[in-house]
């Protein structure tokens, strides 16, 4: 039996980049899969497409989670569609970078609301159907930058250190009905935010990791994996660096 055979998961912001890649990893492990995009373009369309060619039920949504009301809706919309919710990975993320004595507060703003409110938007809207199953797994993205703080992204820092102390709390909260929520740390992966980097850049990174390598989406994508399945049963309020030790 494949790991998450039987699971639904929705999760957010997954057309392109690490999101996409949990998806696909999910759909191989046997899960049907519920995911979110802003928009409906030819990027969700080839992931319906991909995933349906691996024998699961698969939908995209376009969906802003940053929206309280277009969370719930969406949320409703594939509980409808899949008849449950058992993962939730709330994924979705921006990134407005400069140094804070240049930063406007629209770009503090964005930030928070996409990457912080949009956690609580799907949570919220996720946990009434896990808790009248008494089981779930929530899995929200965080980054290392939330751990460690990096100098230019203070709003991008702050809405990821937010996360962690939202997923501390949020397992204190369901841990008795059998709900688990954990968050993932990223480091340096390489996706296309990161190709837009200089060869400098990039090569400043890599010399901070110990294993001396970026990592790949594969590498997110296979601890939310564990945490999907029931392999990490007995696992939450924690959070998993994906780093190659540089946290």
């Amino acid at each position: 039996m494949k790991l998450l055979e039987g699971k639904v998961a929705l999760i957010t912001g997954a057309a392109r980049g690490i999101g996409r890649k949990i998806a696909e990893e999910y759909a191989k492990a046997g899960a049907d899969v519920a995911f979110t995009d802003l928009k409906r373009d030819e990027n969700m369309e080839s992931l319906e497409q991909a995933l349906e060619a691996m024998g699961v039920k698969c939908k995209g949504y376009s969906s802003d989670a940053s929206d309280f009301g277009a969370a719930d809706a969406t949320a409703e919309a594939v509980f409808s569609d899949f008849g449950r919710i058992d993962v939730l990975v709330n994924n979705a993320g921006i990134t407005r970078d400069t140094l804070l004595m240049r930063m406007e507060e629209e770009m503090w703003d964005l930030v928070i609301k996409v990457n912080l409110k949009s956690v609580f938007n799907f949570t919220k809207a996720v946990q009434k159907y896990m808790l009248k199953a008494r089981t779930g797994s929530i899995i929200n993205m965080s980054s290392v930058v939330g751990v460690n703080g990096n100098a230019g992204q203070s709003n991008y820092a702050a809405s990821k250190a937010g996360i962690i102390g939202f997923t501390k709390s949020v397992a204190k909260e369901l841990g008795s009905r059998n709900i688990r929520c954990n968050a993932i740390a990223p480091g340096f992966i390489i996706t296309d935010m990161t190709d837009k980097l200089s060869d400098d850049v990039k090569d400043q990174w890599v010399k901070t990791i110990p294993l001396r390598r970026g990592g790949v989406p594969e590498d997110v994508a296979n601890v939310c994996l564990f945490l999907g399945s029931d392999l990490s049963s007995y696992v939450t309020g924690q959070t998993i660096s994906v780093c190659g030790g540089m946290s």
